[in-house]
């Protein structure tokens, strides 16, 4: 499947159409199926790190220094579909 993949910190060029693996859902997980989805002023915040030193800090020492490795995709909000449930 096709992805819009985080994989630095800057301008918008940072972010890359990409072929990712398909998530398998475990035991009690859901997949959802996303029909559309949002960009917003805090994606672009945390892209580009337009903040307060203070706040750029945490936000690199949560996420990554050099480059985001916890949070690769960004999005605030979803319009989506249960695609598959597996429930023991």
């Amino acid at each position: 499947m096709k992805a819009i993949v985080w994989t630095g910190y800057g301008a918008p060029e940072v972010l890359q159409l990409r072929d990712v693996e398909k998530p398998v859902p475990k035991d009690n997980e859901v997949l959802v199926k996303i029909h559309a989805t949002t960009v917003s002023m805090g994606d672009c915040e945390m892209r580009s790190l337009n903040l307060s030193f203070l706040f750029k800090f945490f936000i690199r020492l949560y996420n990554g220094i050099r480059r985001p490795k916890r949070i690769i995709w960004l999005r605030q909000s979803i319009h989506s579909l249960i695609k598959r449930r597996n429930m023991i």
